[in-house]
């Protein structure tokens, strides 16, 4: 599609056959560092109002051109924007109006152009209550480069004390140093959200949001339930008060680039990820500790449950089995946590146990495969979807169990997926806080790639 649209600028750029070999072929792209919403307006809930998207071009090209602006929540219009484009053109700024929705405290706009290079933009902004506060904005390039541009974006609003705190050494022994409990940089390496400023923070989250997976309810949208959730306890019920979203952290283990090896770690209470880039692609995304307590609630009329599909996937998985199967894979071990959670790096265990994937049909194959789906998909999408890809072609050595009940509604149910690679861990506990239910625990590792082999 480039390969079209740099021979129509030749078509219309040039005069006669002697002029071809003076027409610019730079690719049109997207500039996502120059595209950012307007500074000079906030935006506030529960007030319509209008804003202003400038989107960075580069090499773009004569003619009439379209962008799609895709808002996450559907609150900013238009979804489209058309306009005439003059050549070498770097900017084109779209005006954009927010509908006044009370229950959104942040909203990422995407921004794409067909035949356009740099895949898509986004821009953030922190919807606030009331007329205090600035809307801010970054744009990012999607992909590992869009992950080392938002990193960038971010140091550069931090002091000095600050960077050298969020870049430890990549080690091993920074490397596991995380938690599944609230306690923020503690227990933690990096800066705590609670202590940035809101232009940081704001930078810090789409950091984030590039490294993340873009599937609904999974990727940032389940990082940014999960600590709402912490939250919800904290607002709502009693012996909440420790828990917070203010607790979690980012940091970078190394330096981020594009060339060399370094760690992004976000995470807090109930949600740890550690991912690492080496030479410009994503080569672990492993360990993954994710949990949640509640496991849904309601604000605003919208109903959050984080882990429902991870939930669920499990269940539809063992409901395939039949008597006999279920008999072989059912552990005779009671599970209060998930086994391999933080402190037991490379601790899986030398034999595997339960229900060989090969001896099953292909249909509950297939549920198997889905089962692992939702885990993969937390980590930005194209190394997600490499990772399905390996694990299905391991998934005739890998094996399922499971422990309780298969209804997976109780205190100590438990599901495992063991694999040459994959492991996967669900297990319900009673609640810490809402003691009259249960929560969930999870933990995604690779036997091979976890912290890429440190």
């Amino acid at each position: 599609m480039n390969r079209r649209i740099i021979r129509a600028s030749v078509a219309v750029l040039s005069c006669s056959k002697e002029d071809n070999d003076v027409v610019a072929t730079t690719t049109p792209a997207l500039n996502c560092a120059t595209t950012t919403l307007s500074t000079s307006d906030f935006i506030s809930s529960g007030t319509a109002q209008s804003t202003t998207l400038t989107v960075g071009l580069t090499g773009a090209t004569v003619g009439t051109t379209t962008f799609a602006i895709a808002s996450s929540s559907a609150n900013f219009t238009p979804a489209t924007f058309t306009t005439a484009l003059t050549a070498g053109q770097t900017t084109v700024v779209i005006p954009l109006t927010f509908d006044g929705t009370s229950s959104v405290t942040s909203e990422t706009l995407t921004i794409t152009v067909p035949g356009y290079a740099s895949g898509t933009c986004t821009a953030v902004a922190t919807i606030t209550t009331g007329a205090s506060s600035t809307t801010i904005a970054t744009g990012s390039t999607s992909g590992v480069a869009g992950v080392v541009t938002a990193a960038n974006a971010f140091l550069a609003t931090l002091t000095d004390a600050q960077k050298t705190t969020v870049q430890p050494a990549l080690t091993k022994a920074n490397a596991i140093k995380w938690s599944n409990l609230p306690g923020g940089v503690s227990i933690r390496n990096g800066l705590e959200f609670s202590g940035l400023s809101a232009a940081q923070l704001t930078a810090a989250l789409v950091v984030v949001q590039a490294a993340a997976g873009t599937t609904a309810n999974e990727g940032y949208s389940e990082f940014e339930q999960i600590r709402a959730a912490d939250d919800v306890l904290r607002t709502t019920y009693s012996g909440g008060s420790g828990y917070s979203s203010g607790e979690y952290i980012i940091a970078f283990l190394g330096t981020p680039s594009a060339t060399g090896t370094w760690m992004l770690q976000f995470g807090g209470h109930h949600y740890a990820q550690n991912i690492t880039f080496s030479n410009g692609a994503v080569v672990s995304a492993t360990p993954l500790h994710q949990g949640v307590e509640p496991r849904s609630w309601t604000t605003s009329g919208t109903t959050y449950a984080p882990l429902n599909q991870e939930h669920n996937a499990m269940i539809a998985m063992l409901a395939s089995l039949s008597t006999a199967q279920l008999a072989t894979a059912k552990l005779t071990t009671t599970f209060s946590d998930v086994l391999l959670g933080p402190g037991k790096d490379g601790q899986f265990p030398t034999t595997k146990v339960g229900l060989a994937v090969s001896t099953l049909t292909d249909a509950q194959k297939q549920l198997v495969l889905a089962a692992i789906r939702p885990w993969t998909q937390d980590v930005g999408d194209a190394f997600g979807a490499a990772l399905l890809a390996i694990y299905t072609n391991e998934l005739n050595s890998t094996y399922i169990s499971y422990s309780g009940n298969i209804t997976m509604e109780t205190n100590a149910d438990y599901a495992r997926i063991d694999g040459p690679s994959v492991w996967i861990e669900f297990v319900c506990q009673s609640g810490a806080v809402i003691r009259s239910d249960i929560h969930y625990h999870t933990i995604f590792r690779d036997h091979t790639r976890d912290y890429n082999g440190l």
